[in-house]
């Protein structure tokens, strides 16, 4: 799961490189599937965060 938030971080980061200049609505948020279960995350821009607001662990 570490990787794929980073990896995600990473992406916002490119995406959204003048982060505390951006005037509009943030993106919506996701679902990111990982190995053994998955996350939900939403990213504000402006605040410069990812945030990951629910971990799901399915035990596979």
């Amino acid at each position: 799961m570490e990787h794929k938030a980073a990896e995600l971080v990473r992406a916002a980061e490119v995406r959204y490189l003048h982060g505390r200049a951006y005037d509009s609505d943030d993106p919506k948020g996701g679902d990111v599937t990982v190995h053994g279960g998955m996350f939900t995350y939403q990213i504000v821009v402006r605040s410069e965060r990812v945030y990951v607001v629910q971990v799901t662990y399915l035990g596979w």
